[in-house]
């Protein structure tokens, strides 16, 4: 039988290791903090966007990540496990705020993200930003902004008295999880039953404070859901498209939760983009896989990285 031999620490060896272990924690937390924090990019207080700078020869490729929260809440912080794979590939990371529907309904919160995208190109020389090599990133809210901005024709203004309007808004790629691939309820709700209708994104996107207000006023608002909703936008000359999402496709869906991010916005959008040649991978667990890419991540690499 193995005998238990007891180690002794003294109170200063206990300090010690707590010292060590902190500072340890400290640098790594350090290690993924922004390089610039809460930078303006546009004229509201809710404009502001952190960047962190990656390492490398020459301009660096740009992940930017757009936060969700059904454009209702929500927030950039980032955990640093999400930015670290990618600094460590050399490629720069941006995660934006942007004003929210309780405050400024659609077009607001998706046209603060593209200025975000505009203004980081302004940045391009002092940041070392590889323009040709911005890619976008987020769920829920987040993903619908950035296939939206994906699939939409450029909205840069070369006569623009900003110089920030001046800049292109297309990127090269997109990554996203659970997101709305249209927000007009009377589309979605034929996608995926009543529930959908619950969730306070699709009445809040067009400033009604109910679904019941937004269905009476839907001819006003109806132009709002067509142009915000990404799948009208495919065509076959937009960038490469990841989605993943759950498993659960039970239809109609169950909840307003279920609803707002069921699978079957991917399998709708991806329908849409092999139809007419844009290039788009769908992962649903035991449903859709990628041939090419096992994750998110993965895609992201090959994207901002390749020749």
């Amino acid at each position: 039988m193995l005998k238990t031999i007891p180690m002794k620490f003294n109170r200063l060896t206990i300090l010690q290791i707590i010292m060590l272990v902190t500072a340890g924690v400290a640098s790594a937390a350090d290690a993924t903090e922004p390089t610039f924090a809460n930078v303006s990019y546009g004229l509201h207080p809710a404009d502001v966007l952190d960047f962190w700078r990656a390492e490398g020869k020459g301009p660096r490729p740009l992940l930017v990540y757009i936060h969700g929260g059904g454009w209702t809440g929500g927030d950039k912080k980032q955990n640093p496990a999400s930015i670290r794979p990618f600094l460590d590939k050399g490629i720069s990371y941006a995660a934006i705020n942007y004003r929210l529907t309780g405050e400024a309904p659609l077009p607001a919160p998706v046209h603060d993200a593209a200025r975000a995208i505009q203004f980081l190109r302004t940045q391009a020389d002092e940041w070392n930003i590889d323009t040709k090599r911005i890619a976008l990133t987020g769920g829920s809210a987040g993903a619908c902004t950035s296939m939206w901005l994906l699939t939409h024709d450029d909205l840069a203004d070369p006569d623009a008295k900003d110089p920030v309007l001046r800049q292109s808004t297309r990127v090269c790629a997109a990554a996203v999880s659970a997101g709305q691939t249209s927000i007009d309820p009377k589309v979605i709700e034929g996608w995926l039953g009543p529930n959908v209708l619950k969730h306070r994104m699709i009445n809040m996107a067009v400033g009604e404070p109910t679904m019941e207000g937004a269905l009476a006023n839907y001819d006003k608002h109806h132009a709002l859901y067509v142009e915000f909703s990404p799948y009208n936008h495919v065509d076959a000359g937009d960038p490469p498209l990841f989605m993943t999402y759950g498993g659960n496709m039970t239809l109609p869906s169950q909840d307003a939760g279920h609803g707002i991010h069921h699978p079957v916005y991917g399998v709708k959008m991806k329908e849409k983009a092999d139809a007419c040649g844009m290039q788009c991978h769908l992962l649903i667990p035991g449903v859709s896989k990628s041939e090419k890419y096992q994750n998110a991540t993965e895609f992201l690499l090959a994207k901002l990285l390749e020749p």
